[in-house]
């Protein structure tokens, strides 16, 4: 009878084997996949053309929003500029020229101080810092005017510039 028991024993496990293999090859058959005719992931790109571009950052109506600009919010961001720049009715020159009046002024012409050759050249060719100048200085000096001195990075957010521009008119 032992010989019998192990035979029944062995039988059980080997069919128990036989099942499991055979179920999951029949669930493999059942619920086949087909491989992606692309491996990797589909990342979606939205593609920019010129019709569906973001409009330019063109400077404003200065008549519409100056009277409606945040004089205190712009004097608040000239602090940035405060480390080169000093803002004082003395016009005070620091690292870079002082700002008081510069709205109106002609480039490049602070008393006591030594402008760069970028400056000098900008100069002649524009008599006044006017408000679009100043708008499209302040959101890339590097850009606007290659070769300055002025190592600012930006101001990237158009209300930002125009709320310095309402300051710097205000004095």
């Amino acid at each position: 009878m032992a010989d019998l028991t192990f035979n029944k024993i062995a039988g059980s496990v080997l069919a128990t084997g036989l099942l499991i293999f055979g179920l999951q090859n029949i669930i493999n058959i059942g619920f086949e996949k087909a491989p992606p005719t692309k491996p990797g992931y589909a990342i979606a790109v939205q593609e920019t053309s010129s019709e569906g571009a973001a409009p330019a950052d063109v400077p404003p109506d200065w008549g519409t929003v100056l009277p409606t600009a945040d004089i205190a919010a712009g004097q608040a961001i000239t602090q940035k500029c405060a480390s080169c720049h000093m803002f004082d009715p003395a016009g005070t020159n620091n690292i870079g020229p002082g700002l008081y009046g510069v709205v109106g002024r002609p480039p490049g012409t602070h008393p006591g101080f030594s402008y760069d050759q970028a400056m000098q050249d900008f100069a002649k060719t524009h008599t006044a810092w006017t408000y679009d100048l100043l708008y499209q200085f302040l959101k890339n000096p590097q850009g606007f005017m290659p070769g300055t001195k002025m190592t600012f990075v930006s101001l990237k957010d158009p209300q930002d510039r125009i709320n310095v521009i309402a300051y710097l008119r205000s004095n």
